[in-house]
């Protein structure tokens, strides 16, 4: 504003003519049939502009709505700022720009003087500054047009990330989303209406997923290009019955294999390829064979990171599968094939956190084995957690025993030292040494904990063999997951009901303190009007090999072009800061930290 108000450049405006084939309506005006002009770069400076001028945002504004509110001007020393009642209330030099040009200078002045009459003089004086003010509304912006056939997402995504190379990139999804609702306005609160819902059932998808699902539904393929060749009419059939394909995924994976919540659904780009496969059965699966077989595949892409690289070229190999009429079976092959084998090994639960790619499947045999409350004596199963009743992640061995010992952080959250139980419990146990509390619960309530595949040899609940106790207790967990998936693949499985998790009231999930932490950012970001962070973040080398996980990140920034991509590291080690600053990310080693830098930058 303050540019614009003084006459310097703001520089032009990059629009992407995008055809369409039917009559569009914006605000109180038609445009023209045949084309609609997208804008590329520019769209902070025109939202901007809009909003001030409007006083509000406009309908696809996703940041914070207060970011257009009471912009003032200083009639004395010609500067902007945003309203602050002790500087600006009673003084006469301070203006309401949106005030001013949603009336014009005439009606404004007509208006000030009915009300404060002694204003008179003061404001015919400054009638030059007001009319400059005024006059922004039609300030002539150089546009620079991005046109033909030839210019595909791919090369106009191309196009831009080379104008733009400073800023955030914009993706291909974007731009796809962008051009449905050129000729259909509502299309993105409409898959936004489709996401809240899954948002209130624990299930947390970006526009850019859901975009991918239905991009797959519709054409058979993953490349978002391929929706130019789709009817709006078709698109808008196709959402619904993308919708509907998801929901019953959802419900199988939670009903089958205990996963039913965001935090531990691994691999949600295996999804879109599911939404193929049921697509081309019908819509659904016959037997409740297949879907065990189809939840065996699931399992080993997560367990493996099959779409933790590149999503699309990976899913467009499997679509090719599923298209060639291979089926689950030809999904499965190909895993061998890159695996060379898909027998779990003690090896596998070495890792740690709750963001490592196993940490799904603890749960899932924690909930599938009907493993019971070590306090209570309760089966920790379906039923249990959807009626109110949560679970808690548990460290078997206390963490500050564990840390006073000089225990790594990697060694103290490792997977192998959690067990899920109820809060009640976890907080019965609170820092005893297992060597104390594990006997104790052993004859209280027995079996309980054997059903955690917790060893129970004295010598291994001793601090001094923590990590001997860690490696028996991995075997465990691999001898079991082992049988779990086996019995998938042979159908040898109970049948189970299958719940409507898709649809249902939000109930508490189970993380730890640390997690909780980081949810409490999130939660911090969202009510600021900043996008929420990536917790548990998988940083890849640029040929998509797993480097680590990151407590949260946000790879595209806070805010859309305004923002390097920040990261939040909870005792992280030297080594693991160096990683994630050679990878471009400005990062914090706390929560506090971390939003006063927010604060100061920002907001």
């Amino acid at each position: 504003m303050n540019s614009l108000y003084h006459g310097y450049p703001i520089g032009g405006l990059l629009v992407w003519v995008t055809p369409t084939n039917k009559d569009i309506t914006r605000g109180d005006v038609k445009l023209t049939p045949g084309s609609v002009n997208l804008i590329l770069d520019g769209q902070q400076r025109i939202t901007s502009l809009y909003g001030i001028i409007k006083g509000v945002p406009p309908k696809f504004f996703d940041g914070n709505q207060n970011a257009f509110i009471g912009l003032h001007f200083n009639l004395s020393d010609e500067s902007f700022e945003f309203f602050t009642p002790l500087k600006m209330k009673d003084n006469p030099n301070w203006i309401n720009v949106t005030d001013l040009m949603q009336k014009g200078v005439g009606n404004f002045i007509h208006e000030a003087m009915k009300k404060e009459p002694e204003k008179n003089s003061f404001l015919l004086e400054q009638m030059e500054k007001l009319n400059k003010i005024n006059n922004i509304k039609n300030v002539d912006l150089h546009v620079q047009q991005v046109a033909g056939e030839d210019k595909t997402i791919d090369v106009v995504v191309d196009i831009f990330n080379n104008v733009n190379s400073g800023g955030t990139k914009l993706s291909k999804g974007d731009l796809a989303l962008a051009r449905i609702c050129a000729q259909w306005p509502e299309a993105r609160n409409e898959m936004k209406k489709i996401l809240a819902r899954l948002k209130a059932s624990l299930y947390n998808f970006d526009l850019d997923w859901l975009l991918r699902c239905i991009t797959v539904y519709l054409t058979g393929k993953p490349y978002f290009a391929e929706l130019a060749n789709i009817e709006i009419s078709d698109f808008q059939t196709g959402l619904k019955e993308t919708n509907k394909l998801i929901e019953r995924i959802l419900n199988h994976i939670g009903s089958r294999l205990g996963l039913d919540h965001d935090r531990v659904l691994g691999s949600r780009y295996s999804i879109p390829l599911m939404v193929a496969y049921l697509k081309k059965q019908g819509g659904t699966l016959n037997s409740s064979a297949e879907w065990n077989k189809l939840m065996y595949w699931y399992i080993h892409t997560f367990l493996w990171g099959r779409y933790a690289g590149s999503t699309e070229s990976v899913l467009a190999q499997d679509l090719n599968i599923i298209d060639s009429g291979e089926g689950v079976d030809g999904l499965i092959r190909l895993l061998r094939q890159n695996r060379g084998d898909l027998a779990i090994r003690h090896e596998d639960f070495w890792g740690w956190s709750t963001g490592a790619r196993f940490y799904p499947l603890l749960y899932l045999l924690t909930r599938v084995n009907h493993a019971k409350d070590w306090g209570s004596g309760l089966e920790l199963t379906n039923v249990l957690l959807g009626h109110n009743s949560s679970l808690e992640i548990h460290h078997i061995f206390p963490k500050n025993i564990l840390y006073k010992h000089k225990y790594s952080k990697a060694l103290v959250n490792s997977l192998g030292n959690y067990a899920f139980l109820t809060k009640d419990t976890n907080i019965k146990i609170s820092n005893k040494e297992p060597s104390i509390y594990i006997p104790e619960y052993m004859k209280s309530t027995p079996s309980a904990v054997e059903s955690h595949w917790i060893p129970t040899d004295n010598q291994l609940l001793l601090v001094k063999n923590y990590e001997q106790f860690l490696l028996e207790r991995r075997k465990l967990l691999a001898d079991c997951a082992n049988q779990f998936l086996d019995s998938l693949i042979n159908d040898s499985l109970t049948q189970v009901e299958i719940q409507d998790y898709a649809n249902r009231d939000a109930q508490t999930m189970p993380i730890n303190d640390e997690e909780d932490s980081l949810h409490e950012v999130n939660q911090w970001m969202n009510d600021k009007g900043l996008l929420e962070g990536i917790i548990n973040y998988e940083l890849a080398d640029e040929n998509g090999n797993f480097l680590m996980n990151i407590d949260i990140a946000w790879p595209q920034g806070i805010q859309s072009e305004l923002s390097e991509p920040l990261a939040l590291l909870i005792n992280e080690s030297k080594q693991h800061h160096e990683m994630v600053n050679k990878n471009g990310y400005k990062y914090f080693t706390c929560a506090e930290e971390l939003k006063t830098y927010v604060e100061v930058h920002y907001l």
